[in-house]
């Protein structure tokens, strides 16, 4: 690991992390432990927030800061998927995305491909989606309620396709609890985004 580039990445210092950045490229550090290292402090970014030392605009900012160093490092194929591909939408009857927008870029900063297939999505286009993109990991996200049912059309349906074997379907969304997952037969519940790598690379790993 690269001890400058992971502390700039965890205290969201951005022109020091882009500087550190260069200085690895310029001494002949290959991307993969670039990546690694951004990787690592993106994890302590998750810890963080869950420890509720940062908030949600410090969660933000840490997935627009990685991003940018995507780019510094020859964008998004610069990442490697080392844990397969994560697909992702706000469940139909709901268009609340900056929960979603901000899991699918914590996923794709720890190894995911992440395929986001937007909000208001019915079951059509999740089985679509997964049969296009063979992902390890399905995520639903609400902030409504009210879709609560949605959602669990959305999995029973995924699940009558037989498109839930060798995958985890895990749900998401603020008012989301261990009841909804249970009422939505979803395989589990994530109450932050680093919940949701945190399980997603544990169910891969296994």
């Amino acid at each position: 690991m690269i001890e400058s580039i992971v502390n700039s990445m965890k205290t969201l210092e951005e022109e020091l992390l882009y500087k550190d950045i260069q200085n690895a490229i310029d001494s002949g550090k290959s991307k993969t432990d670039i990546i690694e290292s951004l990787q690592l402090g993106m994890t302590m970014v998750g810890e963080l927030f869950a420890e509720k030392e940062y908030f949600l605009s410090e969660l933000m900012l840490s997935a627009e800061i990685f991003a940018e160093c995507q780019k510094l490092l020859g964008g998004e194929d610069a990442v490697e998927a080392k844990y397969g591909t994560f697909v992702m939408g706000t469940v139909y009857g709901d268009i609340h995305d900056i929960g979603k927008n901000i899991v699918v870029s914590v996923m794709r900063s720890n190894g995911f491909k992440a395929v986001d297939i937007g909000v208001d999505a019915r079951p059509e286009r999740y089985i679509e989606a997964i049969r296009e993109h063979d992902p390890k990991v399905v995520g639903f996200s609400c902030l409504l309620t009210t879709a609560f049912d949605a959602m669990k059309d959305c999995i029973q349906q995924v699940r009558a396709a037989g498109l839930d074997k060798n995958r985890i379907l895990l749900i998401g969304g603020g008012p989301c609890e261990e009841s909804t997952a249970r009422y939505a037969d979803a395989d589990g519940l994530c109450k932050t985004p680093q919940d949701t790598v945190n399980k997603a690379i544990a169910f891969v790993k296994k």
